[in-house]
């Protein structure tokens, strides 16, 4: 009977003893996969619950914990892909929403802020909630110059917002640009300076980028607050 198993690991193969997870086996041979709700110390159980050790499994629909997940024979585990990679980060913004800027914070050498730093994250796209309304907001704009000229707007104009107005200067600009309906009501109204494009239908996605973003991440927060 053997005592261990060979699968695949970010195209290598790797045998390692049964009773290791993914993370484990990762660690040990140098690959650095985010983890919160442990450390490889004693005193530290995973369970998985973090979320953001997540890694792909070809064949498997949805991403794994792979604090808690054991590889088997011929399992084949990728762990930067950009679906994976893309998961850890939302985790640790969601958490770095619910946190002060890291130059005031308690502890800047918390495990939190390392993982922030192992994922990229600096600064959460997220926006902070009070009372239903937006009390602090960041973006990171990758967009052309017609998406930035919208993020702008919407950045300088989103704080105080609730979901609903969000969603009606997003329905709107959506409307002004595809039917050449009504300018997005105030303070959403300096949009009004992108209605040329319509007629450029290949740049409309860009511009409902940053509402659409912001709507997204609104759920997001929510969600976030409720946890």
């Amino acid at each position: 009977m053997t005592h261990q198993v060979t699968f695949t690991l970010d195209g290598d193969k790797v045998t390692a003893d049964k009773g290791m997870t993914i993370w484990e086996v990762s660690n040990g041979r140098g690959l650095v996969i985010p983890h919160l709700c442990h450390k490889p110390q004693p005193g530290y159980r995973p369970d998985g619950n973090c979320r953001a050790c997540m890694v792909e499994i070809e064949g498997e629909r949805t991403l794994a914990a792979s604090c808690i997940r054991e590889p088997m024979e011929g399992m084949v585990v990728n762990t930067a892909t950009p679906r994976a990679e893309a998961a850890r980060k939302m985790v640790v913004e969601m958490l770095v929403t619910d946190q002060p800027e890291k130059e005031v914070s308690h502890d800047q050498s918390s495990h939190l802020w390392d993982m922030a730093e192992a994922n990229g994250v600096s600064a959460s796209r997220f926006p902070k909630l009070e009372d239903g309304r937006i009390a602090s907001f960041g973006q990171d704009v990758k967009a052309c110059a017609l998406g930035q000229a919208a993020a702008s707007v919407v950045g300088a104009n989103v704080l105080g917002q609730n979901r609903e107005g969000i969603e009606a200067a997003r329905d709107a600009l959506k409307s002004m640009l595809k039917e050449d309906g009504p300018t997005p009501s105030a303070p959403f109204d300096g949009l009004e300076v992108l209605r040329p494009a319509r007629d450029y239908k290949n740049r409309h996605a860009s511009i409902m980028l940053a509402l659409d973003a912001t709507a997204e991440a609104f759920d997001a927060a929510e969600q976030a607050n409720c946890a």
